[in-house]
């Protein structure tokens, strides 16, 4: 579970929490982004970090997804400028998926707690 996100002088940093690290990525408009470092810090806790590509900044919403073993766990945006159509579109796309991901985390609560 991702714990805490901030974005700090054009770095995004997080803190997952779980039994051990799984294979995370950072994905910008389906492209794994390089550099995103994972250092533990006990307790089965980890600090992630990636310093955000400036090529990637501009007009309009860009949404980060953080990715764990290939599912979506999180996501940051970052908007600037004039938002576009197109980008609230994504936007909702995003809570579609984040939508989903709730309803399947609910229904394996209720399987699990109705056994």
């Amino acid at each position: 579970m991702l714990e805490e996100s901030r974005i700090i002088a054009g770095r995004w940093e997080g803190v997952w929490a779980g039994a051990s690290e799984p294979a995370f990525q950072i994905v910008h408009q389906a492209r794994a982004l390089p550099g995103l470092a994972c250092d533990g810090l006990g307790d089965g806790r980890w600090r992630l970090s990636l310093p955000i590509p400036v090529e990637l900044l501009s007009d309009g919403v860009q949404t980060f997804l953080l990715q764990a073993d290939g599912e979506t766990v999180g996501s940051f945006t970052i908007l600037s400028g004039q938002p576009l159509e197109a980008d609230l579109r994504a936007e909702l796309d995003l809570l579609r998926a984040e939508l989903d991901l709730l309803k399947r985390a609910f229904r394996r609560h209720c399987v699990e707690t109705a056994g």
